[in-house]
C-alpha cells in the first residue's frame, strides 16, 4: 500500500483505523504481559532498572509536551500545537517500545503486603492503568484526524472535543505513572519490594 493511499484511507476512515490500531496495541501489550511470546531478549535486573528510569523520563517529557500543546492551542498557535502533540505521540511510541522490552525481557518490582502506603501506591497504579487503557483510542483518533486534515478542515470534525478528552486522560495517567515510579524507586526500601519475572 502506497503512503498516499494509506493517508487517504486514514483520512476517510479514521474510526476504523483507530479501532484496528487500538486492537493491535491491546493484543501486543496483553500478549507481552500474560503470554510467553518469546520475542524479547533476556535482560538483567540492572537493565530493567535503567529502562524503568528511562520510561519515567520519557513520560515526564511527554507531560511537558502535552501541557505546551494545550497552552498553544488555547492561544491559537496551531503549528506549535501540532508539533507538541506529534512529539508527545512519538514519545509515547518510544515509551511503549521501552515498556515492552522491560516487561517482556526482564520483569518488574512489586510492593509486598504490609508495606507502608501500599494501598495508596496500588490505587495510583490502578487509576494510571485504567486511564492508559481508555486513552489509547482517544489519542489515536485525535492524532489520526490531526495528521490527515488541515486546521480549517478540523473544525468540521470532533478533533477538538476528542482531543480534550484524550489529553485529560493521558495527562492524569502519565502523572500518576511517574508518581508511582518515584514511590517505587525512592520511597520503598529493599525489604518492601520483590522482583517479579514472567507475568507482569
Amino acid at each position: 500500500m502506497s503512503a498516499v493511499r494509506g493517508r487517504h484511507l486514514a483520512r476517510e476512515h479514521p474510526r476504523a483505523l483507530t479501532a484496528v490500531l487500538t486492537l493491535v496495541g491491546y493484543v501486543v501489550v496483553i500478549g507481552t504481559l500474560y503470554g510467553d511470546v518469546g520475542l524479547y531478549p533476556d535482560i538483567s535486573r540492572r537493565t530493567v532498572e535503567a529502562l524503568a528510569a528511562a520510561i519515567a523520563v520519557v513520560n515526564s517529557v511527554t507531560i511537558a509536551c502535552l501541557v505546551a500543546g494545550w497552552y498553544w492551542i488555547r492561544n491559537g498557535e496551531v503549528r506549535k500545537h501540532r508539533l507538541a502533540m506529534s512529539t508527545a505521540f512519538t514519545l509515547i511510541v518510544l515509551f511503549l517500545v521501552l515498556y515492552l522490552l522491560k516487561t517482556g525481557g526482564g520483569g518488574r518490582k512489586e510492593i509486598v503486603a504490609g508495606a507502608p502506603l501500599r494501598t495508596l501506591y496500588l490505587g495510583l497504579l490502578g487509576i494510571h492503568i485504567v486511564l492508559s487503557v481508555l486513552s489509547v483510542p482517544l489519542v489515536l483518533y485525535a492524532i489520526t484526524l490531526g495528521s490527515t486534515h488541515t486546521p480549517a478542515e478540523l473544525t468540521g470534525t470532533p478533533h477538538a472535543r476528542v482531543g480534550r478528552l484524550a489529553v485529560s486522560a493521558w495527562l492524569v495517567s502519565l502523572v500518576l505513572g511517574v508518581v508511582a515510579y518515584l514511590m517505587l524507586a525512592y520511597f520503598y526500601g529493599p525489604q518492601h519490594i520483590e522482583y517479579v519475572t514472567g507475568v507482569a
